[in-house]
């Protein structure tokens, strides 16, 4: 994999202010193919939700799309054929932050870290995520979700181990942020309804605030994206414009101040609506048959 990094420092002082739609899209395929920090990968095809198996045939062809264009890919859970991903990710010579989906089936839960566990002693992942927004989500505990932390960094001597939530949960929560070697920070101005036109700076506001609650940790934006179609939320309007506008503001910034980013999402997942609306299928650099949108 090669990442022209001259090319993309010249594209970062770009100004796109005033550009129109066919300009945007040229700038965001520009920023595209010279190679971004990472992806939230997603597995699920059309008729699929998380609880469908997840064959290695699948997993293979959709790595096979992304792979030219990102160093990292993010996964979310560790079952169903999930737990598959990183070791192909590693494969396709990808770096892998690999995470167990947590929540309020406890057999489930110990099904996720023993095939997270598993995964990192083989090798294939750099970086590690115990649960996902699930305080967000009020399906543990804090004192739950800490206990989890603290079993899979025992278990995994040396590697860097975190945990995945909106940027405040880490101002608001300084034992889960003290208990993490590493922050993952869901960071969405468009689900606080803000304006695409202030949505970069409203970013840098979430992304500084988990890094002063990390107190020189590193930290990792774990999800950010915009969606190109469905119902405004707020002053938050889904677009093609808008979502390539943030996509090229995003991946300029992480340039410019070495930001890891890993942009939310690789692929369009029809089945999100049930949780987020119309917009939730939206979200993706690839639609659902695996055809780049733009």
């Amino acid at each position: 994999m090669s990442f022209r990094s001259d090319k993309l420092m010249s594209l970062a002082g770009e100004d796109f202010t005033g550009k129109t739609i066919d300009e945007l899209r040229i700038l965001f395929r520009e920023f595209l193919d010279n190679g971004i920090h990472g992806l939230c990968y997603s597995a699920y095809q059309e008729g699929q939700a998380p609880g469908s198996i997840i064959t290695e045939e699948q997993i293979r062809a959709r790595i096979e799309i992304i792979k030219p264009y990102t160093r990292w890919i993010r996964t979310f859970s560790c079952t169903d054929g999930n737990e598959l991903i990183p070791g192909i990710a590693k494969q396709n010579g990808l770096k892998v932050m690999a995470g167990a989906w947590l929540g309020e089936d406890k057999e489930k839960n110990e099904e996720e870290i023993s095939n997270l566990v598993k995964v990192v002693r083989e090798g294939n992942a750099d970086l590690v995520a115990v649960g996902n927004e699930v305080l967000y989500r009020e399906e543990l505990t804090e004192e739950e979700l800490l206990e989890y932390i603290h079993r899979v960094k025992e278990m995994l001597p040396g590697v860097p181990v975190g945990y995945v939530d909106a940027y405040y949960e880490f101002v608001n929560r300084p034992a889960i942020t003290e208990a993490c070697d590493v922050i993952f920070t869901n960071c969405y101005p468009f689900w606080e309804g803000c304006h695409i036109d202030y949505s970069l700076v409203y970013i840098k506001n979430m992304y500084f605030s988990a890094l002063r609650a990390a107190k020189g940790k590193r930290v990792v934006i774990s999800e950010t994206g915009w969606p190109d179609r469905g119902t405004a939320f707020e002053a938050s309007e889904p677009s093609a414009e808008n979502f390539l506008k943030y996509f090229i503001n995003i991946q300029r910034w992480s340039l410019e101040e070495d930001i890891e980013v890993m942009y939310f999402s690789s692929f369009d997942e029809s089945w999100k609506i049930g949780s987020e609306g119309d917009v939730g299928a939206y979200w993706g650099l690839w639609n659902g048959e695996g055809n780049l949108k733009y």
